[in-house]
């Protein structure tokens, strides 16, 4: 195979005939998180969105199989069939988000709250290193494997250590109905209480967000809110039970609930045009974002119990980078104008190197 700017690759060995023949490589499937994508260097494009398709699926055994560059929409409408689900929310399906990305970007949605993140549901990879040699990490089924943990090194790998071409993931059954209380604070500070009071509530709830702007850019009150899964005949009642504890909200249900939370999913309270960027925090960080992006015209969601912050940035990303760097956070730039997708502080350097020079010694994929 001659050297080539752009292949869409069909097959495993598609991938592992670009990658023995091409001497910088950056692969792509579902373009909808660009950023990742963009870069200073002139790297050979690799395609996987043609490398598609579910291999096995056992509902009984929770578990699916499917190759890299399959839609999430896809796995998700198999899943529904069955009554079943990935309980991390992957974002941006609607914009063409695939497996693969989703692992190597390392992204979870509001759903992570509960059951935990990618990373938590991944069991098994199949990837071409950077000899172009197909590396096996985990298996098909949920058990314990020995050996060293490959699945989640290549969660947030971003296609620098190797590329992805199949993965297997276990699944969960999906609640009866959904409930979501909406809860109103006259500041910050109130509502990061009342954030806390939600996150010791004996209570299982499956998203907890803190949403500070609307979309238009306009100050608003914060407000909690705060999702409940299960059976729809006990709903009412364990809103009522969290009302109870916050001392306030309104109830949300059905396809105003479920379209909210996609539309939160999908980013859509943030502009097309501006930069937007994933950082990891917890709720002691949130007054400190605040103190610098309340100066600004940034929009912010503070996720997860305040574990995931996401920003939509209408300046320059290096500026972003600069306060970041100053509050000693670490941010991944989903998209924007940036040559450079990981920006604030990086830690764990040392050990990726290692790492990236054990799988990729001659330095075909781009630098971590």
């Amino acid at each position: 195979m001659a050297s080539l700017q752009t292949f869409a690759a069909k097959t495993i060995t598609d991938v592992q005939s670009f990658v023995q023949n091409n001497s910088q490589i950056l692969p792509s499937a579902g373009a909808s998180k660009p950023a990742l994508t963009t870069t200073a260097d002139n790297p050979a494009h690799l395609e996987l969105g043609e490398l598609s398709g579910i291999l096995e699926y056992e509902p009984a055994e929770y578990t699916f199989t499917a190759l890299a560059g399959t839609p999430i929409t896809e796995v998700a409408a198999a899943l529904a069939g069955n009554g079943q689900y990935l309980p991390f929310d992957p974002p941006l399906a609607q914009h063409g988000a695939t497996l693969g990305g989703t692992v190597a970007a390392g992204l979870s949605g509001s759903g992570r709250y509960r059951y935990g993140g990618v990373r938590d549901f991944l069991i098994g990879v199949r990837f071409i290193d950077g000899q172009g040699q197909l590396v096996r990490g985990g298996g098909k089924v949920v058990k314990n494997a020995a050996g060293f943990d490959l699945p989640k090194l290549m969660v947030g790998s971003l296609g620098r250590l190797g590329i992805l071409v199949e993965l297997s993931f276990k699944v969960f059954p999906r609640p009866q109905s959904y409930a979501t209380l909406t809860v109103p604070y006259p500041t910050v500070e109130a509502a990061l209480g009342g954030l806390q009071k939600a996150t010791t509530a004996r209570l299982d709830i499956e998203a907890l967000d803190l949403v500070v702007e609307r979309p238009d850019g306009q100050h608003t009150v914060p407000t909690l809110w705060v999702r409940m899964g299960g059976l729809e005949s006990v709903q009412e009642q364990r809103i009522a039970q969290l009302r109870q504890i916050l001392g306030a909200g309104e109830m949300m249900e059905g396809f105003v609930e479920n379209a909210t939370w996609q539309a939160a999913c999908e980013f859509s309270w943030a502009p097309d045009q501006w930069a937007l960027v994933k950082v990891a925090t917890t709720p002691r960080h949130i007054q400190g974002l605040e103190q610098i992006l309340s100066t600004t015209k940034a929009l912010r969601r503070y996720a997860v119990g305040g574990q995931l912050t996401w920003i939509a940035w209408p300046g320059e990303v290096a500026d972003l980078h600069k306060h970041l760097t100053a509050l000693n956070l670490s941010g991944l730039v989903i998209r924007g104008a940036t040559n450079q997708a990981r920006i604030g502080v990086q830690t764990g350097q040392v050990f990726a190197q290692r790492i990236k020079q054990a799988l990729d010694p001659v330095g075909k994929f781009l630098a971590l």
